[in-house]
């Protein structure tokens, strides 16, 4: 019986996470209970599970990691916020599933520097794909990583045809119903830009061996290549319950987890090269993994200003990556990464991409 806390119970990572709870109460014992700000559904979920132990809010989340006895945390926080909790988790000796992507992207070696060998089970379905990939070779046998990108809604279109896209066309995501700003990261590709960071940071793999392919159907989660030729492909349904349910009972597999893919039903899948000039996140996001220190949590931070402006109306589509990469580009980033510097370079983000958003204006 594994104990877990659940961070980030009201979104649809948390609930999923819950519902996978709920299906194997035999596996897991639900102690712990945290959420942004919805303190009625929060409630109910405490009623439901009857868990005595409950927070609101990151810094709330954090204290409830640090003091209450648990076997997994699952992370499920949306934004940098998360890094507290994140860090809490792993100086207490937990096993991380981590789907708050932003945590490790913007902590770094803080957040590597504190987890031991094993202790973070990603939980995004690429990097959970490539965590079960890389289980049929060894470390010095991969070549590359491929990480898989739906496209977004406007695969196929060109810089110009961006321009004038709006917020609603923005949020349909052709396959996952996410909240605002991971929907609009993902029409952008910031999402994946984020990804290949967060593969580097995870998997140890240097960058230039880590690629991006699009795949619409996204039944291909991710791949690993290795030096001998071949490539293992995790597959399964655009959904996220697999990578959630291994997040918690990892090395090992729960039962019926999900639909499997009907294999005697005709169907096609395709793949198409990345487009750098239309979507330039992931190159801008490569380039600032290299520089590491506190340019990821810049380019998140300018991020997530500028989308806030985008669905205000302030800007268009396109200065989105655009503001991001003039935010980047001013930076001057501190010799060390400290939680200190994190806070600083994130703050100066956030006002030096309001200018920049303002002056556009």
């Amino acid at each position: 019986m594994r104990r877990v806390i659940v961070l980030g119970s009201s979104g649809s990572i948390g609930t999923q996470a819950l519902d996978v709870i709920r299906r194997n109460a035999d596996r897991f014992e639900l102690v712990g209970l945290a959420t942004g700000s919805q303190a009625g559904l929060l409630a109910e979920q405490a009623a439901e599970f009857g868990v005595a132990h409950t927070a609101l809010g990151a810094d709330e989340a954090a204290h409830l990691v640090r003091d209450v006895e648990a076997d997994v945390v699952l992370n499920g926080i949306t934004g940098s916020v998360g890094l507290g909790p994140t860090l809490a988790a792993l100086e207490a000796g937990r096993t991380l599933a981590l789907a708050n992507k932003e945590s490790l992207i913007v902590g770094g070696d803080l957040v590597r520097g504190l987890a031991a060998p094993g202790q973070i089970v990603p939980v995004d379905s690429e990097h959970s794909a490539i965590a079960q990939s890389l289980r049929a070779g060894r470390a010095e046998e991969v070549r590359r990583l491929v990480v898989t990108a739906s496209g977004g809604p406007f695969r196929g279109r060109t810089r110009a045809e961006l321009a004038d896209v709006t917020p609603a066309e923005a949020l349909r995501h052709p396959n996952f119903a996410m909240g605002r700003v991971i929907t609009t990261n993902s029409a952008t590709l910031v999402n994946k830009g984020l990804e290949v960071i967060e593969a580097h940071l995870l998997f140890d793999v240097p960058y230039d061996a880590i690629d991006v392919v699009v795949h619409p159907q996204q039944m291909i989660h991710s791949m690993v290549e290795f030096r001998d030729g071949s490539t293992i492909a995790q597959a399964g349904p655009p959904r996220m319950l697999v990578p959630i349910a291994l997040g918690l009972s990892w090395p090992e597999r729960l039962g019926d987890v999900d639909e499997p893919i009907d294999w005697t039903r005709a169907q096609e899948w395709r793949f198409e090269p990345l487009d750098d000039d239309a979507f330039p996140a992931v190159r801008l996001a490569r380039q600032v993994g290299a520089a590491a220190r506190t340019f990821p949590a810049v380019y998140n931070a300018a991020n997530e200003q500028a989308v806030d402006a985008f669905h205000e109306g302030r800007i268009r589509f396109t200065d989105i990556v655009d503001t991001v990469a003039a935010v980047v580009d001013r930076h001057d980033a501190p010799a060390e990464l400290t939680l200190d510097a994190l806070a600083e370079a994130e703050g100066w983000a956030r006002r030096t991409a309001d200018q920049l958003i303002s002056g556009a204006r």
